[in-house]
């Protein structure tokens, strides 16, 4: 089963958290529905900035330790070789989630008329 390893932050880019999870999609909106259940209420980790898909649940656990021993310059230099200006990725994973539901359903449409 697919994992994946990701990092969040808040709006002020001052607090860097290293998770792990099997659906960004549904974490990250448990994080912005619920932002004061697991951190500070004056920290939002809101802002999806790395993530990593991995194949198995052994792997993202070894990886998920790895980043999560890392020092503050060492997640930013991971983070900037990827996502250089630091964009929440959050919209991109609903855009694609959505272009590929379009396209699911096109074709499936496409069957039933022959």
């Amino acid at each position: 089963m697919k994992k994946f390893v990701f990092i969040v932050t808040d709006r002020n880019r001052s607090n860097l958290h290293v998770g792990i999870s099997s659906d960004v999609k549904k974490t990250m909106s448990f994080y912005e529905k619920m932002p004061t259940l697991i951190f500070d209420g004056g920290i939002q980790l809101t802002r999806l900035i790395y993530f990593e898909e991995l194949n198995s649940e052994s792997e993202a656990f070894i990886r998920f330790n790895l980043l999560s021993k890392f020092t503050r310059t060492q997640k930013e230099k991971l983070i900037r070789d990827i996502n250089p200006d630091w964009v929440d990725l959050v919209p991109a994973l609903k855009v694609e989630k959505n272009y590929y539901s379009l396209r699911v359903n096109q074709r499936a449409s496409h069957l039933l008329m022959q």
